[in-house]
């Protein structure tokens, strides 16, 4: 993902501010440990979230309060036309466990 110049703090202060059911929604479909990492040169955010055995991901994105969280960040990143975050995949190059 990526933000745009000049909202790093805003970014950072919204996600403070997490609404607690987009929190709640989070953990019911199993996704615990998230972290979101800045790098400040280039402004790229990359997230990182630990999945349950049972999570229930599929459909997540369909979440009212998901796509009301999108509209919010909408301001301070680049995003595709429904406001989702525009993201990139990346390939995995190592892994330890």
């Amino acid at each position: 993902m990526k933000l745009l110049p000049g909202f790093e703090e805003e970014y950072k202060k919204r996600h403070d501010e997490i609404w607690p059911e987009l929190s709640r929604l989070l953990s019911e479909r199993g996704i615990y440990d998230y972290s979101i990492f800045l790098d400040e040169e280039t402004r790229t955010l990359f997230a990182v979230q630990k999945l349950k055995a049972n999570a229930d991901v599929d459909n997540l994105s369909e979440e009212p309060v998901l796509r009301r969280w999108w509209k919010y960040m909408a301001d301070i990143m680049e995003t595709n036309p429904d406001s989702s975050p525009v993201e990139k995949p990346l390939k995995k190059v190592f892994h330890m466990e």
